[in-house]
């Protein structure tokens, strides 16, 4: 696999493209609130951004192994992250985001219905990303679904969980998107990966959110 060291922009279509089409669309809105005695607040503006299936599926895949109870993190390329090196960043942020570090996940497809639908999803987004071949009743729930930023993104993120012990991987095909190339899996002991979510090692939200839920029911070590 060849080593991703960058990514080269060869058209800005911003200028030219509507807001609801591509892989988000975004709604600008003009509103205003409507009060219990009938009135209404001053006109103001708003930005949705949305996609044709709002949701997605986190997965956290965890072993008993050498150090205990350890959880799998993937780093993929996130260019949303790797650009804010371009914007007026409000405090400085010396570190590149090329890749982000994160747990498995993916975005629902319209065929993905109910839990059984997610469930399914989930499945294959862990063989997908970390080769891993599990059956959809072997995943279950991890609590709630959240939201990341709600007051821009309808997205919400539902969050699932997996044991594979004794399980042998496969190589991870990906999706085949020049997006999935270069990314590499990682097993953290559980802990450790709590602390550098802590620090900022690792600063995916819903990592921490799922780990942070997980600890407080997997069978074997304290809550840290």
């Amino acid at each position: 696999m060849k080593e991703v060291v960058g990514i080269e922009v060869l058209e800005d279509l911003s200028a030219r493209s509507r807001c609801d089409e591509g892989f988000l669309h975004v709604k600008r809105l003009r509103a205003r609130n409507r009060y219990a005695d009938g009135s209404t607040s001053r006109e103001y503006r708003i930005d949705v951004v949305d996609r044709p299936v709002p949701d997605a599926v986190a997965v956290l895949i965890w072993r008993r192994g050498p150090t205990g109870i350890e959880v799998l993190t993937r780093k993929t390329l996130r260019p949303a992250a790797h650009f804010r090196a371009g914007l007026p960043l409000p405090l400085p942020d010396p570190r590149g985001y090329l890749f982000v570090e994160e747990l498995v996940a993916g975005v629902l497809e319209p065929s993905d219905h109910g839990d059984g639908g997610l469930l399914r999803r989930s499945a294959e987004e862990v063989l997908e990303e970390a080769g891993f071949r599990v059956a959809p009743g072997a995943i279950a729930r991890l609590g709630g679904s959240f939201f990341l930023a709600p007051g821009i993104l309808s997205e919400k993120i539902h969050p699932t969980v997996v044991e594979v012990t004794g399980l042998q991987p496969e190589q991870p095909g990906g999706d085949g998107s020049p997006l999935e190339e270069g990314a590499t899996l990682r097993w953290w002991e559980a802990r450790a990966l709590l602390e550098a979510c802590r620090s900022g090692e690792v600063e995916d939200a819903k990592t921490e959110i799922c780990l942070r839920r997980f600890l407080e029911t997997v069978p074997g070590p304290r809550r840290p």
